[in-house]
């Protein structure tokens, strides 16, 4: 496996990731914890936004930068309320996505791996009472 999983996309393709964060969507949409996130007309294009992320992270076309320039996710998920209890549904709902995406299970580890350290990066705030 090389440095930075690249070989993800060429095992799985875009199908594979349109599976993969379709289910974390449709799990978002109705998610007490995550939905209220986001804005109601935007649930669309989150999908589509983490879906071209991931696919330019993993080795596909690098349409999310030509878009919307460097990732710099931290900054893009400042404004966003992030605490443990959210990072921990938001990787048990990326999990379910996984199991049932039906993926190459070579591609499993690096995005099971890219997952989880993301998600931990992402907490912003500390722990709700």
């Amino acid at each position: 496996m090389d440095l930075l999983d690249t070989k993800v996309y060429s095992l799985i393709g875009e199908d594979g990731f349109v599976r993969l964060v379709g289910g974390f969507y449709r799990r978002v949409a109705t998610d007490a914890i995550l939905r209220p996130l986001y804005p109601e007309p935007d649930l669309a294009g989150a999908e589509l936004r983490l879906r071209e992320f991931l696919i330019q992270r993993f080795g596909g076309p690098f349409r999310y930068s030509e878009t919307r320039g460097h990732p710099r996710l931290r900054m893009r998920h400042a404004p966003f309320h992030i605490d443990q209890r959210g990072r921990d549904r938001w990787v048990e709902l990326m999990e379910a996505s996984l199991a049932e995406a039906n993926l190459q299970p070579e591609a499993i580890p690096p995005l099971r791996k890219f997952f989880h350290e993301s998600a931990t990066f992402m907490i912003n705030r500390p722990a709700s009472p």
